[in-house]
């Protein structure tokens, strides 16, 4: 037996458990037959004291990208941060270090996806030179560096721009964090980063910071 696997009923407390379940929880989502874990009175009451979510998703804001959802977990499973583009800031961090430090959640999740809203209004700016007002420009602004690090490269492409800022993103935590940073070097956190795909519901692992036992796919 895979001695990363967590055992059923058990909270993965590994990198490579915690992944696991999740790809098997979005394998049951994709095939149309989630469990829906976790989601009755006897866990509400068990978890009202304290939480101990496997993994912490930093993710998207759109209303069709619900971690929970894509990934079939339930109530005290997951840890979420969604921000517009999972752009980043100090109160996301703030945040994110929660996760991993007092909680000590062994795995990110930084989740993406197809037809994002918030790249497509930065490929908007950068192609025409217009930038939004109001705190829309914030946005746009994080974006750009991954816009400009896919044009170095060749044409701009709305799913390779996508995809880039997944990594740049999962990468960024280990810069600006140093807590994160070195749970990642002591092999007690890794990160992986996802392209969710609206159509078919599917999480493609996109790249990985640290040992998730898991590789990129696209």
């Amino acid at each position: 037996m895979d001695r990363h696997r967590a055992q059923p009923g058990t909270i993965p407390s590994s990198p490579e458990q915690a992944w696991a379940m999740l790809a098997a929880g979005n394998a049951r989502f994709m095939a149309g037959s989630p469990a829906h874990p976790h989601q009755d009175v006897q866990i509400r009451h068990r978890i009202a004291a304290k939480q101990r979510p496997f993994a912490l998703f930093f993710g998207c804001a759109d209303s069709r990208v619900a971690a929970e959802l894509i990934f079939d977990q339930g109530l005290g499973d997951l840890f979420v941060v969604r921000t517009a583009g999972h752009v980043t800031d100090p109160s996301v961090l703030g945040s994110i270090e929660f996760g991993v430090g007092p909680l000590g959640i062994p795995l990110i999740v930084v989740l993406g996806h197809d037809s994002c809203g918030a790249i497509n209004a930065a490929l908007a700016a950068h192609q025409s030179g217009t930038i939004p007002g109001g705190f829309l420009r914030d946005i746009v602004e994080r974006v750009t560096p991954s816009i400009i690090s896919v044009a170095r490269r060749g044409a701009l492409e709305p799913e390779e721009v996508e995809r880039e800022h997944v990594r740049m993103t999962a990468q960024l935590l280990t810069e600006r964090s140093t807590l994160i940073g070195e749970r990642v070097s002591s092999g007690k956190l890794a990160i992986v980063g996802a392209e969710y795909v609206l159509t078919d519901g599917e999480a493609r692992v996109v790249t990985v910071v640290g040992d998730a036992g898991v590789e990129p796919s696209v």
